[in-house]
């Protein structure tokens, strides 16, 4: 007896619906969002369970207390499906999606050694980003005012302009003890982050690529979790938005002969769209640092090959990006720290 359980989960309430092997609907029922009453309805399901859950705020909070409780838990990414929507429509669509096989790609989820990591690493990126947004805003009072930065900023600057505005000394002096106080968290939240990402040692390894440091190599161990997902380099390319795609249309028009023929057209490349944004930015971040900061590195060598053969400049950074990419997969599958002589580009 197999039973497949969808689940639609909110802050106050959770709907669960449970299916047969032929789609008839057991169970629906709305339990309290507790864990102990979660656990307490799966437990009561007989035979074989199957259970999955929509990917979200608490995705990662339910299949730490329910995957010891059913034999199989899938987390998987929402559909907008036509028509009305309801909590119960939508825990019936995912028990039928997980009854049908029809999940598309699974999210995987961290286990408990990298839970910690993974919290650290987002509370240092939303203290980086509120620490970014601060100084946009002091950035934009001077704009405002016509006033600049490196002019104004003190009552005694003596600047014509900044000086005689008392509103915006006020305000800019309050956002400018809030970018204090930021900068302290974010230096105790980097601390915090970096000692807990050198406790795994594949995070000492993956930080001796070429533009990868102790912040990228834990935010990439807490975003990848292992590199055993990606089976090869284009798969882990792909992931992380860095993977070539074509695309073209109408490739078949009617030639005077009535018969269809293929046009010679120029196929319009780019890279894919469904990626993880911050994957891409980590690796397009240690591209730039190659390129401007390690004038020496073979992979920089590469840069300026490729750029004086007419490549364009940010064509040639997604390509040292995409090598960067392979390297630290393979660095990471063979537990092995980086050698450039390795990785070298050997001449023709």
């Amino acid at each position: 007896m197999v039973r497949f359980i969808g689940l639609d989960g909110h802050s106050k309430s959770c709907t669960l619906v449970v299916l047969d092997e032929k789609g008839e609907v057991k169970n629906k029922v709305v339990v309290e969002t507790n864990g102990h009453a979660l656990v307490e309805f799966v437990k009561t399901i007989p035979g074989i369970r199957h259970l999955c859950i929509e990917e979200g705020t608490q995705s990662r909070w339910l299949r730490e207390i329910l995957s010891a409780h059913v034999d199989d838990l899938a987390i998987v990414m929402g559909r907008k499906n036509p028509g009305n929507k309801s909590d119960y429509r939508d825990a019936y669509g995912l028990a039928n999606r997980m009854r049908l096989g029809d999940l598309g790609h699974r999210i995987c989820k961290p286990d408990h050694s990298l839970a910690a990591l993974r919290d650290l690493v987002r509370g240092y990126e939303m203290i980086n980003a509120d620490l970014v947004r601060v100084k946009n805003r002091i950035r934009y009072f001077y704009r405002a005012r016509g006033v600049p930065m490196e002019a104004c900023g003190c009552p005694g600057c003596g600047h014509p302009d900044g000086c005689t505005q008392p509103g915006l000394h006020q305000a800019v002096e309050r956002l400018r003890k809030e970018q204090e106080s930021l900068e302290v968290l974010k230096q105790e939240a980097h601390k915090d982050m970096v000692t807990e990402a050198q406790r795994h040692p594949i995070c000492r390894i993956v930080q001796t690529a070429p533009g990868i440091g102790p912040v990228r190599s834990a935010e990439l161990l807490a975003i990848v979790i292992t590199a055993h997902r990606f089976r090869t380099s284009r798969q882990f390319w792909a992931y992380c938005g860095l993977a070539v795609v074509q695309r073209s249309s109408s490739d078949w028009v009617r030639g005077p002969n009535g018969q269809l023929a293929r046009t010679q057209l120029i196929q319009t490349r780019g890279l894919n769209y469904n990626f993880n944004r911050h994957a891409k930015a980590i690796f397009k971040g240690a591209a730039m640092t190659v390129i401007t900061s390690m004038p020496n590195h073979p992979l920089r060598a590469d840069y300026d090959r490729l750029v004086a053969n007419g490549t364009k400049p940010n064509l040639a950074r997604v390509t040292v990006a995409r090598k960067i990419a392979a390297i630290v997969l393979a660095m990471w599958k063979n537990q092995e720290v980086y050698d450039p002589e390795r990785h070298r580009t050997k001449p023709e």
